[in-house]
């Protein structure tokens, strides 16, 4: 298969890294998506210690696994949101420091500097994260919100940014946002306006999530299409939405796993998004990269899950474009007489 089938462990982080690679191979997966926290992966530490990526690709190879990127989502996240003490318990304690707002941000925006000349350190191409907002608040529009305090957030995180990018473009590498509520960007039109801010700079595309986008409404297959040149990396994960006339899709500030929600996360085929369809328009853009599962569910035994998963990627989305038409045959076999 030309896809390879990874994990994100960023969900495993619990488990040493060695513990769930050697879990990951006995479920079939032939890589891991890396994340920047746990004992998984430190950016530090693969920039001061020359011995560092050997030894991660070392047991990668003890367990038969590939890496093709790492993600800095929870770092990501500070760069350009309006911090507050949620982020302490997200952030590493360098980023955090004082907890200043201001400090805080340019320190996160120094980790994913550094997390680019990591990820060129380890040898991938590919980092997945978020950007953050400091305009997801203003989603309603009330009390009214004006155009310009709107273009004012794009521009925010173009200046926040840009500087970014020009390290991931001096390390060789893409940065993948997955497109998600709480960013800058969380559907197509949003998707549009991020790329538009930053020039359309080729270092800047999107980790394609379809689990964020299904409980929005959002196509998940015309995002693909809208987008087919930034489609930087892919996670397979699930949603179904649960609305049945006493909730909706904004959460009703219940938390995962509460049945009352109008939406949930699921495990990979236990959901209602079309991976059939999404497998398909991938092969028509010629995406080749990892097909990275995601795996959330607060309904199934994570093991069990993550084992269903692998199996369920292979099978469902491991499939090659057709390469010819079906009745080909017919005008061969004409061409022959």
């Amino acid at each position: 298969m030309s896809r390879p089938v990874t994990l994100f462990t960023g969900q495993w982080a619990d488990l040493p890294l060695e513990v769930i690679c050697e879990k990951a191979s006995k479920w079939g997966y032939e890589g891991i998506e890396l994340p920047c926290w746990g004992d998984h992966f430190n950016v530090q530490k693969a920039l001061s210690d020359e011995h560092y990526c050997k030894g991660c690709h070392e047991l990668l190879n003890r367990c038969e696994l590939r890496v093709w990127a790492i993600s800095n989502h929870l770092v990501g996240q500070a760069v350009c949101d309006l911090i507050d003490e949620r982020h302490k318990l997200i952030l590493p304690d360098h980023v955090w420091g004082d907890g200043k707002p201001e400090g805080v941000r340019q320190r996160a925006a120094k980790e994913m500097m550094d997390t680019a000349r990591a990820a060129h350190k380890l040898g991938v191409k590919v980092v997945n994260g978020f950007t953050g907002s400091s305009i997801w608040h203003l989603l309603y529009s009330f009390p009214p919100v004006s155009d310009a305090m709107i273009e004012a957030g794009f521009k925010d995180m173009a200046d926040r940014w840009n500087p970014i990018l020009d390290v991931f473009k001096q390390s060789g590498i893409k940065f993948g946002l997955e497109v998600h509520p709480t960013e800058i960007a969380f559907d197509i039109y949003s998707a549009e306006m991020a790329l538009k801010a930053l020039k359309h700079r080729p270092e800047f595309g999107f980790n394609f999530d379809p689990s964020h986008l299904l409980w929005q409404f959002v196509d998940s297959v015309e995002f693909i299409r809208a987008f087919p040149d930034r489609i930087y990396h892919v996670h397979v994960k699930d949603a179904a939405r649960t609305l049945n006339g006493k909730s909706g899709i904004l959460g009703s500030h219940l938390n995962f796993g509460d049945p009352r929600r109008g939406w949930d996360f699921r495990s990979p085929g236990r959901g209602q998004v079309d991976f059939d369809a999404i497998a398909r328009v991938l092969n028509e853009i010629g995406y080749a990269g990892p097909l990275s599962v995601e795996w959330e569910d607060p309904g199934m035994d994570r093991e069990h899950g993550a084992a269903e998963a692998a199996r369920f990627v292979k099978e469902k989305m491991g499939f090659k474009s057709a390469g010819r038409l079906f009745d080909q045959a017919f005008a061969e076999g004409q061409a022959k007489k």
